[in-house]
């Protein structure tokens, strides 16, 4: 596969993977390039791809939105250490669900380890990134982030 076919691939697999996992009406947006530095605002998980593929891939959002959503997966608001420790198994399992649905067609990735990111940061070191706007009825939005690197 070309590289604008697998990054095709993982936005449109990570669309579905996000739909498998978050039990809520989900919206988006197109996806557009983005230019260094990507700033982190409040709080965002960062999962990295290889294999295939190497990229990053990066869910941005409030902490009231991963709180609202562990909410809706568990009956309950989460906070402090639990809901960054949510916040990364919220990652997780949407690249885990992302390496499933890439692998039927074709596309063989694997994921590293989940890292959050906690308070404003800014994130350099990527050729190319694309910017996928997420927003989930009542609760807000979310940004996916796809940044690739180029072997």
């Amino acid at each position: 596969m070309t590289l604008s076919r697998n990054i095709q691939t993982i936005l449109n697999g990570t669309i579905q993977s996000i739909k498998a996992v978050i039990p809520l009406n989900l919206s988006y947006k197109p996806p557009t390039l983005l230019s260094q530095p990507y700033e982190v605002v409040e709080m965002a998980v960062l999962i990295g791809i290889v294999g295939d593929m190497k990229a990053r891939i990066i869910i941005d959002a409030s902490s009231h939105y991963f709180s609202s959503v562990g909410a809706s997966m568990f009956g309950m608001p989460l906070e402090g250490e639990m809901l960054e420790s949510f916040t990364g198994e919220l990652g997780n399992m949407i690249a885990g669900n992302l390496c499933t649905v890439v692998a039927q067609q074709g596309l063989e990735i694997d994921i590293t380890p989940p890292t959050v990111i906690v308070g404003q940061s800014k994130l350099y070191g990527f050729q190319q990134a694309f910017f996928l706007p997420v927003e989930v009825t009542d609760i807000g939005p979310m940004a996916i982030i796809l940044t690739v690197d180029e072997d």
